[in-house]
């Protein structure tokens, strides 16, 4: 269905803005900025969890909040291979997920193996290798536990796009997204006793953040995951390392090199071949 991969797509371009507004509110703790990322989907969504119409806490709920609890792991470990290590080790290793969900789908789910769409997933990780090759890559100690952390957080984000990919049909959109936040909303209420004065304008980015990111974001997301296999549209997802790169040229004012235009290349025409070859099976 085109309309599923536009979704995914403009999920993508629009969740380029996810490093500048964490880049806005770097002041804050990385637990505070993970408890706007969690709290502000859950609160505006508050009717939907409440409702006694299409009650949430029916059908394989258990699943749905083992999911969450996951999400809180992969969060947490993903602020710490940024801690630990440099940006561009980081979001390498992290942007590996779409592999994971690849290789789950097809072993676990037994889904028959596509060579062309290996051959394109490969080929946006690719793009995405070559965008940060200029970046420091290290292997010191501090590195490595970073390092770790990226992959695992990477591993554990794939096993919920598929856990909630699995149960797509049986709960509608926001309240995928409420289980997605729920148990970190809670997790997270404790770093709220360590944010020091916060600015009118940072609480304002704190909730437009966790409203774009949480909610619009990945309603876009799951919309598009009920309706195309989770290998599709995570490879779409390489977009946002392009959405990124372009809002940071334009906004931040960062370098475009060589190695930017290329890899985005890469990653762009991958994209394009991925969404002709879901439209042609359909």
């Amino acid at each position: 269905m085109k309309k599923a991969i536009y979704a995914v797509i403009l999920c993508a371009l629009i969740a380029g803005n996810n490093g500048i507004l964490i880049k806005y509110l770097s002041s804050l703790s990385t637990g505070a900025i993970a408890f706007f990322r969690t709290m502000v989907p859950v609160l505006f969504l508050t009717p939907i969890l409440f409702s006694k119409t299409n009650p949430i806490f029916s059908g394989n709920y258990k699943k749905m909040l083992l999911a969450s609890a996951i999400n809180v792991v992969r969060i947490y470990l993903y602020l710490v291979a940024f801690i630990f290590t440099s940006i561009g080790n980081a979001v390498v290793l992290f942007y590996s997920w779409p592999i994971f969900v690849f290789i789950f789908e097809t072993f676990y789910f037994r889904k028959s193996l596509k060579k062309n769409q290996v051959a394109l997933l490969l080929l946006a990780f690719s793009g995405l290798i070559i965008t940060y090759s200029n970046k420091s890559f290290s292997f010191e100690n501090k590195d490595i536990i970073g390092m770790v952390a990226a992959v695992l957080s990477a591993i554990f984000y794939a096993i919920t796009v598929l856990m909630f990919k699995s149960e797509s049909n049986n709960y509608s959109q926001q309240q995928i997204i409420i289980y997605q936040n729920l148990v970190g909303a809670f997790f997270f209420i404790p770093f709220l006793f360590f944010i020091p004065d916060v600015s009118l304008d940072q609480l304002g980015v704190g909730v437009f953040y966790g409203f774009l990111i949480g909610i619009v974001v990945f309603k876009l997301f799951f919309n598009g995951l009920k309706y195309l296999e989770a290998s599709t549209a995570s490879s779409l997802m390489y977009l946002e390392v392009v959405s990124a790169m372009v809002l940071g040229y334009f906004i931040l004012d960062e370098k475009v090199t060589l190695n930017t235009l290329i890899g985005g290349a890469l990653i762009i025409v991958s994209s394009y071949f991925i969404t002709r070859m879901d439209a042609k099976k359909r």
